[in-house]
């Protein structure tokens, strides 16, 4: 599997809404989560810092996890209806953009430090604009969380107009 995204949907996000502490690529502090194909599948690679250990020394904080499966979700949505309407990340179009409906995260093994996360999607489509996306979590090859993002198209009430 790939070790890296080289193109991210958030990359192509416009600035007004790159300011997501999970994947905002213009927040300073925030985790900068990038989401790309890979075949059919959406993957988010993320190397956990220090600062995001858990309750116990040598685990990943729950929280950090849960970030990971929401922003991924919201990309992974975000690319599928961006290609359905016939584009590609890159292509100069912005992309449609997503908030969370829902998350659902289940906790399968604790997630130790050391291996970079790789969050593997499934994007199914049940509406127009909603989405839901399956994430797989991986720490090296082993399974560490699964969830559930129902992804909402962005209402018009939260654009800015210009």
């Amino acid at each position: 599997m790939e070790e890296n995204v080289t193109k991210a949907i958030q990359d192509d996000y416009p600035d007004d809404f790159a300011w997501c502490y999970g994947c905002g690529r213009l927040n300073e502090n925030g985790y900068h989560l990038r989401t790309g194909w890979i075949g059919e599948k959406t993957i988010t690679i993320y190397t956990p810092r220090p600062e995001h250990s858990g309750g116990i020394p040598g685990f990943i904080y729950g929280g950090l996890l849960a970030s990971l499966i929401d922003c991924h979700g919201t990309g992974s949505a975000s690319m599928y209806l961006h290609r359905k309407n016939g584009h590609e990340i890159g292509d100069g179009v912005n992309p449609p953009r997503f908030v969370t409906g829902s998350l659902k995260v289940d906790f399968k093994h604790p997630t130790p430090f050391g291996e970079p996360l790789k969050a593997i999607g499934t994007v199914e489509e049940i509406h127009p604009k909603k989405y839901k996306v399956y994430t797989d979590v991986f720490a090296g090859d082993n399974l560490v969380v699964t969830g559930e993002v129902v992804a909402v198209l962005m209402p018009k009430t939260f654009r800015q107009e210009a």
